[in-house]
C-alpha cells in the first residue's frame, strides 16, 4: 500500500476515559509551566504578540515566531510572501491545484470572479444584511493568518452578516446555502454573530461549482450558544479554501462540525479562540476522500484565558488512487489559561491501496496549572479483532467491513443534532460504501 502516515498517541488507554477526555498527565510540568520552543523561551520577556484590530484601512501584522501564538497574522496581503510549497502551513497542499486562490502572480492581483450566491432562511430574531467591506464589524473576529485568507480579505467587495439577536432561541436551524456557479477564482466573506444569551444551530451548505477563497467569522458573545455545521458537498472539480474563525466569549459555547466529501481540493482552517472565562468549544470533523481528492483540515484552538474547555475529534476515511487527506491540529494553552481542560484526537481509516494520510497533532502548554490536556492520532486499516468478532457471529466479511465503517463515521454524524442533515450524510455514507472495494 502506498501511503504516508504520521501517527502520534501520547496517552495510554488508562489515561483516556470513555468520552475520549484526557486525564492531566503532564510529566515535568511545574507551576510556571514550560516553553516548548527554545526560541520562544529566549524571547519570553517580550511576551506573545497579539492580533491587530482593524482601524479604518490600516492593519498591522504581528511578529511571527516559532510559537503558534506568534504566527504571522495580518490584513495586508503583502505581509505574506508568495507561496513555494515549502512552508510548514502549505507543505501538504497541492498549490498547482488551487486555481490561483493564493494569488501566485503577485500582491497587486485580486480574486475577481463572482462569489458563490448566499441564501439565508428567514427566522424571527435573526437578521441578514449585505454590507460593504468598510463595515466596522468585519475583521473584528478574523485576522488572516495565511496568504489565501489574506487574498480573500483583499479581494471581497461585499459581505453577508447574519445576527442572532440577544436572548433569541432559534427553534429551527439557520440555513445558509452557498451555491457556486462558476470557476473564476473568487473571494467571499461571511460574519455570523450570536448576541449575548442567544441559542442557534447554523448550517453552512456549500454546493455547486466554484473556485473560492472564503473567510467566515463567528462572534459568539457572552452566554451565547452557537452550533455550526459546515458541509462541503461541492461538485467534482470545485476548489474551496476557507478560514473559519470563532471568538468565544465568557460562559459561551461553540460547536463546529466540518464535513467534507465533495470537490477536488478542499482546505479548511477552523479556529476557536477562547476569549472569556467559562467558555467552551467542541470541534468535530468528518471527511471521506475518493480517488484524486485532496481534503485538508488545519485546526487551531487558542486557550487565551483561564477555566475554559475544548474537545476536538476528527475522523476520516479514504479510498481510491491518490486520495489524500491532511489533518493538523494545534492547541495552545497560554500561561494565563489556568484551569484549562483540553483534548484533541484524529482517526483515519484506510479502505484501499494508493491513498495518503498526513496527521499531525500539536500541543503547546505554557502553564502546568491545568485540569487536563492531551492529543492522539491514529491511521489504520480494518481492525482484525473487530472483523473476527463480527464474522464469528455469522456476518459475511464484506458486510462486517461495512458495519465497521458505518460505526466509525457515525460517531461524528450523530454529533450534528439536526435530523435531516444527519439523514443526508448517512445516505451519502451509504453511497460511498457502494463503490468501496471492501
Amino acid at each position: 500500500m502506498s501511503q504516508t502516515v504520521n501517527t502520534t498517541d501520547n496517552a495510554s488507554p488508562e489515561e483516556i476515559d470513555a468520552d475520549g477526555a484526557g486525564v492531566p498527565v503532564i510529566p515535568g510540568m511545574g507551576e510556571e509551566g514550560e516553553k516548548l520552543s527554545a526560541t520562544v523561551a529566549a524571547e519570553s520577556d517580550a511576551g506573545h504578540a497579539t492580533h491587530s484590530v482593524p482601524s479604518g484601512s490600516q492593519k498591522r501584522p504581528v511578529k511571527p515566531g516559532s510559537s503558534r501564538a506568534d504566527r504571522l497574522s495580518s490584513f495586508e496581503l503583502a505581509d505574506f510572501p508568495a507561496l513555494t510549497g515549502r512552508e510548514e502551513d502549505w507543505r501538504f497542499t497541492p498549490l498547482n491545484r488551487l486555481g490561483g486562490l493564493h494569488l501566485p502572480d503577485g500582491d497587486d492581483a485580486r480574486l475577481t470572479g463572482t462569489a458563490p450566491a448566499i441564501s439565508v432562511t428567514e427566522l424571527d430574531g435573526v437578521t441578514v444584511e449585505t454590507v460593504g467591506r468598510d463595515d466596522a464589524r468585519l475583521g473584528s473576529v478574523l485576522t488572516p493568518d495565511d496568504r489565501a485568507s489574506a487574498a480573500a480579505w483583499a479581494s471581497f467587495e461585499q459581505a453577508t452578516v447574519v445576527t442572532i439577536g440577544a436572548d433569541v432561541e432559534a427553534t429551527t436551524p439557520v440555513r445558509i446555502d452557498i451555491t457556486g456557479a462558476g470557476t473564476a477564482p473568487a473571494a467571499q466573506h461571511l460574519l455570523v454573530v450570536a448576541a449575548p444569551n442567544s441559542r442557534a444551530d447554523v448550517v453552512l451548505q456549500h454546493r455547486g461549482s466554484a473556485v473560492v477563497s472564503q473567510n467566515v467569522e463567528f462572534d459568539v458573545q457572552e452566554g451565547a450558544g452557537l452550533n455550526v455545521t459546515s458541509l462541503q458537498s461541492w461538485d467534482d472539480g470545485a476548489v474551496h479554501v476557507s478560514a473559519q474563525q470563532a471568538r468565544i466569549g465568557k460562559d459561551a459555547s461553540f460547536k463546529h462540525v466540518a464535513v467534507s466529501y465533495g470537490g477536488s481540493v478542499v482546505r479548511l482552517t477552523p479556529t476557536s479562540r477562547l476569549a472569556g472565562q467559562g467558555g467552551e468549544t467542541q470541534m468535530f470533523g468528518l471527511y471521506f476522500a475518493d480517488a484524486g481528492q485532496h481534503l485538508e483540515q488545519r485546526l487551531f484552538v487558542d486557550h487565551a484565558v483561564a477555566n475554559c474547555k475544548s474537545n476536538v475529534l476528527y475522523k476520516g476515511a479514504l479510498q481510491g488512487q491518490d486520495a489524500h487527506t491532511v489533518w493538523v491540529g494545534d492547541v495552545l494553552i497560554r500561561k494565563e489559561a489556568e484551569g484549562t481542560d483540553s483534548y484533541e484526537k484524529n482517526q483515519n481509516l484506510v479502505l484501499s491501496e494508493g491513498t495518503r494520510v498526513d496527521s499531525v497533532p500539536n500541543l503547546e502548554i505554557e502553564t502546568g496549572l491545568i485540569d487536563g490536556a492531551g492529543h492522539a492520532s491514529s491511521t489504520a486499516q480494518f481492525d482484525d479483532e473487530q472483523l473476527f468478532y463480527l464474522m464469528a457471529r455469522g456476518i459475511e466479511e464484506k458486510d462486517a467491513r461495512e458495519l465497521i465503517v458505518r460505526g466509525f463515521l457515525h460517531e461524528i454524524i450523530q454529533k450534528i443534532g439536526i435530523a435531516d442533515v444527519e439523514e443526508t450524510l448517512i445516505a451519502q455514507m451509504e453511497s460511498e460504501l457502494q463503490v468501496a472495494s471492501l
